[in-house]
């Protein structure tokens, strides 16, 4: 469920651990630039989801904070068309996240896939904290903080959506029935005019007595037509079709991405933590020197050596970045010894140069006039908080804090 105004917003952050590589840049920065010309994009810089893991070590996370900013302009996230912002200059995830562990169970969070796996493969550090148990809440305040509709994810992420969701029916549920919820309702039925007055409650009763999803889907519809009725009135009336109260906080929507497996130098996925990334800004004299001592099949041991690309690192960044002829050529000459592994690897080493010199050149720019980057993210925190601040002020006032 989510309300008229959030339906079309997209909220997505990354941690702030070290400056970005090619698995950010095809596994996530290519999705938010074509996402930006499409919805109304909010993308954070997560500090504080970095200290859950980085605690003993802050060093690397204020280094980066601009770092990973720079490489999301330069990949082409454009502050014009979304909300570019820091997560910790926007206090108010923290406010809600604190108000959502009141009524957030505590099985909730350990059922979480990603709790026991993160903790199982970062065995060097101490995650028995609060903070690392918290962190999937965390994630849903800053979904809800904007009460955006879509999330983009990857499918280990669902889990965390869903907790979200979770989190937003049990709020509306315990919060959602304001005194009087039903008679205003009914009264803001009224303003519809008879004609959309008598589909509306066709289209409820149809949702509720016979679960038609698709009347419910025509209901929203029609409420998102209602330019007579006031954004209160349509969340009462989002909540009332489905027979529940008023939607404070709307449940959000995985937005599944591509899984975009991006492989590493030796061949795992690219991670810091394997050290076999090429960096967004790295430079070209390092990325050629990297790939040209990539390890290959290890059956080549000489030039005269037939090979199998399957076997071989290097044919995983040709099935990215070659066209179907180079991907043909390589496969007729490796199996044939025909070419060396140089050979092969100078197709791949240009390939990766040219999609990262328009990078590197666009966020010099950026490195040499420092203040614009400023700007920008001082006014993405001011519109972030401006958003934040109308949330969290019906959500206190839904739990009776809102004091005169």
């Amino acid at each position: 469920m989510a309300t008229v105004s959030s339906l079309n917003r997209v909220l997505s952050g990354m941690r702030t651990t070290g400056k970005l590589h090619l698995g950010h840049y095809h596994g996530v920065l290519k999705n938010w630039v074509n996402l930006q010309h499409e919805h109304d994009c909010f993308f954070f810089a997560a500090d504080w989801h970095a200290l859950t893991t980085h605690y003993e070590d802050p060093s690397i996370i204020e280094n980066s904070v601009y770092d990973v900013i720079i490489d999301w302009l330069a990949a082409g996230v454009n502050p014009g068309s979304a909300t570019i912002f820091i997560q910790s200059k926007v206090p108010e995830h923290a406010e809600l996240h604190l108000l959502l562990s009141m009524i957030t169970p505590l099985g909730w969070l350990e059922r979480v896939p990603t709790f026991k796996d993160q903790q199982e493969k970062l065995k060097e550090k101490d995650l028995a904290t609060y903070g690392f148990l918290g962190y999937p809440l965390l994630q849903s305040a800053d979904i809800l903080i904007y009460k955006a509709g879509l999330v983009p994810v990857g499918e280990d992420q669902v889990s965390h959506v869903e907790l979200t969701r979770e989190v937003a029916r049990r709020f509306n549920h315990l919060y959602g029935r304001e005194k009087g919820y039903e008679e205003k309702a009914e009264a803001a039925i009224g303003k519809m005019g008879r004609k959309n007055a008598k589909l509306y409650k066709e289209l409820q009763k149809r949702y509720r007595e016979q679960g038609d999803t698709e009347a419910l889907s025509t209901g929203r519809a029609l409420l998102e037509s209602q330019h007579n009725l006031s954004v209160g009135d349509k969340e009462r009336l989002f909540g009332f079709i489905e027979g529940g109260g008023k939607v404070i906080l709307p449940e959000p929507q995985s937005l599944l991405t591509k899984a975009s497996k991006v492989p590493g130098l030796d061949g795992q996925k690219m991670s810091k933590s394997y050290g076999n990334t090429i960096g967004l800004r790295e430079e070209p004299a390092s990325i050629e020197k990297k790939i040209k001592i990539m390890p290959t099949d290890p059956a080549r041991v000489r030039l005269t050596d037939p090979g199998d690309p399957q076997k071989c690192p290097v044919w995983q960044f040709h099935l990215m970045y070659s066209s179907e002829e180079v991907k043909a050529w390589v496969q007729e000459s490796c199996t044939t010894a025909a070419i060396g592994c140089i050979d092969c690897k100078q197709r791949v080493t240009d390939a990766v140069l040219k999609e990262l010199q328009p990078i590197r050149e666009a966020a010099q720019e950026y490195i040499d006039d420092p203040k614009i980057v400023r700007t920008i993210v001082a006014e993405g925190n001011e519109r972030a908080r401006d958003v934040a601040r109308d949330t969290l002020d019906e959500v206190r006032l839904a739990m009776g804090l809102s004091y005169r």
